[in-house]
């Protein structure tokens, strides 16, 4: 269940509570320029037990060939991709580190979940949202905000990457340990 959480900057309270309906979520991140939609998902279920989803993605990209091509146009992506991460990603622990600390991107950060979930901690405006994604939802974080993102002790998810340049991916660390200050995310709770 996709759900966002509204915090301080300054502090996590565990009494806060969750919005689950995506169109006030939608609504809240809009007033903060960020781009959430939500679209359906495509069954990678028969893929799956093939083993095509480990093809590099393109059972992925091919069975969202549509929704690829209408973000490419509406917000001019010229490279896209698809990441499938699980816990028996080679060197899980390192991989999921990588993006646990506050970071900016020189240009905006859209993800569509495809499948599992994940979780974007978003900071502005003095408050710290944190969003946990699920199958069909698509973000888009406007370049410069800070955020980092939490995929779990054991993850398990796909996701389609957009970008405008090919190095889009890279990340400034902030050095700012705020992301200590709040719980990594547990997994999916639905």
């Amino acid at each position: 269940m996709t759900r966002l959480c509204i915090h301080p900057e300054g502090r996590y309270q565990a009494d806060a509570v969750p919005i689950g309906i995506r169109g006030e979520i939608a609504r809240e991140l809009q007033r903060l320029g960020i781009r959430y939609e939500h679209h359906g998902v495509v069954s990678l279920i028969g893929r799956k037990a093939r083993g095509v989803l480990n093809d590099g993605g393109e059972a992925v990209l091919t069975a969202y060939a549509e929704l690829i091509e209408r973000q490419k146009l509406e917000h001019g992506y010229s490279v896209v991709d698809a990441v499938t991460v699980t816990s028996h990603t080679p060197d899980i622990r390192a991989v999921r580190g990588k993006f646990l600390s506050e970071h900016t991107h020189a240009e905006d950060e859209a993800r569509f979940m495809v499948d599992g979930a994940g979780t974007f901690y978003l900071r502005q405006g003095g408050q710290v949202l944190i969003l946990e994604l699920t199958a069909g939802d698509l973000i888009s974080v406007p370049a410069g905000m800070r955020h980092w993102f939490d995929m779990g002790e054991r993850p398990h998810f796909t996701a389609i990457r957009f970008f405008t340049r090919p190095d889009g991916w890279v990340g400034s660390f902030t050095g700012d340990p705020i992301a200590e200050r709040f719980p990594l995310y547990a997994g999916a709770l639905a």
